[in-house]
């Protein structure tokens, strides 16, 4: 039996009457509120279930063929490149402005699929707001108990969302179809004493956990074992996946760049990165052609992937030096033309710079005001119509980028 007077869970109830419900009500309480936010059943749940039936009723050839337009289906969108200089844009209302969270926030995240972004953050919870940069309207909040949420994010297909905590090795798995909320307690071949920091890979196969000395553990999410271990000299800074997930590249606080082979989980190359004395962040980009990693000056050098795989001493297309305090938060955009730099060092530490030409656009952050504050994390919408950053404030400041058409 679940309290439901809660502040988390008031708005589930339909009167005074439900104080208290048992959890498979609230389960099923929660799916519906999902489902109609989402506007009857999720469009993804949909796409699931036909999937199935069209199975039965085809052969395999069609689904080669939906493969190939959803690969293609991301290219086709705006044939004209995005200029340099001045980003068109316009500032919206915070993505989580129907429900602010109390303390910071450490994880905003567009859904894969569906328009809905997700933030979480210390006070313990973790919200889906509907994105229509008007009103964004909050679809769902969940509350965990005692779990200060370090980082957020949603599984490949969207329908999931993995959880991490500072101090304990526990994680959960909330699970939005079903609404369920899972706690992972043990994970089997895992010894490390806490799990905050995770990548999960472009499959969506598996997860990969940051441990203590160096350490990078393979878990699958199907039965939630570690099935590999890679090991680096040093603390890992940041881990980032290729975009087709065949390798891992991981920058160590000492500013060592090791590229791993996610199949054989060979190291791959090893080199120090250009002028680096301490490694803080890592980002690969979408179209394959691109590794940034950041450092504790401030300074984010961009390399190019194919001359890090060829060269020993691979020297950076640039190194951009706007920041000046700890680059802490690294993201590129998913058509490569735009990579998010922030330090959550100082306030409005947040620069976009401009994909090839390297130049930051001078009109962001772009008010006389702070609006930014601190950002703790990045993130683009699928079809980059959408920027947001986590902030220290309890905000998710969102903006509109106007070049790019869709969400």
């Amino acid at each position: 039996i679940v309290d439901m007077t809660h502040r988390f869970r008031r708005e589930l109830t339909k009167s005074d009457a439900e104080a208290k419900m048992s959890k498979q009500k609230l389960q099923q309480r929660m799916k519906e509120q999902f489902q109609k936010a989402m506007g009857g059943m999720p469009s993804w749940a949909e796409t699931k279930v036909k999937k199935k039936k069209k199975k039965k009723d085809d052969s395999d050839d069609d689904e080669d063929g939906d493969d190939l337009m959803r690969k293609t289906g991301n290219f086709v969108g705006s044939s004209d490149s995005l200029p340099k200089g001045i980003i068109r844009m316009k500032k919206c209302l915070h993505a989580n402005n129907d429900r602010p969270s109390e303390d910071r926030l450490t994880t905003v995240q567009f859904h894969p699929s569906a328009q809905v972004v997700m933030t979480a953050g210390l006070d313990q919870s973790i919200s889906l707001f509907q994105v229509d940069g008007k009103t964004n309207p909050k679809i769902q909040s969940i509350h965990l108990e005692k779990f200060p949420v370090h980082k957020a994010q949603f599984s490949v297909d969207g329908e999931q969302v993995v959880a991490t905590s500072f101090r304990n090795k526990l994680f959960y798995i909330y699970d939005m179809m079903e609404g369920k909320v899972i706690p992972v307690h043990t994970v089997r071949g895992l010894s490390e004493q806490r799990v905050k920091e995770f990548e999960v890979s472009p499959d969506g196969e598996s997860l990969l956990l940051t441990g203590t000395s160096g350490y990078l553990h393979v878990l699958t999410m199907k039965t939630k074992e570690v099935v590999k271990s890679m090991k680096i000299n040093g603390n890992i800074a940041g881990v980032a996946f290729s975009h087709d997930g065949s390798k891992v590249f991981t920058n160590s606080e000492e500013g060592e760049v090791y590229i791993w082979d996610m199949r054989s989980s060979k190291c791959l190359k090893r080199f120090t990165d250009d002028g680096c004395v301490s490694g803080t962040s890592i980002a690969a980009s979408k179209n394959g052609q691109y590794l940034a990693c950041g450092s504790a000056a401030g300074v984010v050098n961009v390399y190019s992937q194919e001359e890090c795989m060829r060269q020993n001493n691979p020297k950076p297309l640039k190194a951009i030096m706007n920041l000046v305090t700890s680059a802490t938060s690294l993201r590129f955009n998913p058509t490569s033309e735009i990579l998010a730099i922030a330090s959550r060092a100082d306030d409005e530490a947040a620069r976009l710079v401009h994909i090839p030409s390297f130049t930051v656009f001078s009109n962001f952050p772009m008010f006389q005001r702070k609006t930014i504050y601190r950002a703790h994390r990045l993130d683009f919408s699928p079809n980059s119509g959408f920027f947001s950053l986590a902030n220290n404030k309890g905000h998710a400041p969102l903006f509109r980028l106007l070049h790019y058409k869709d969400f």
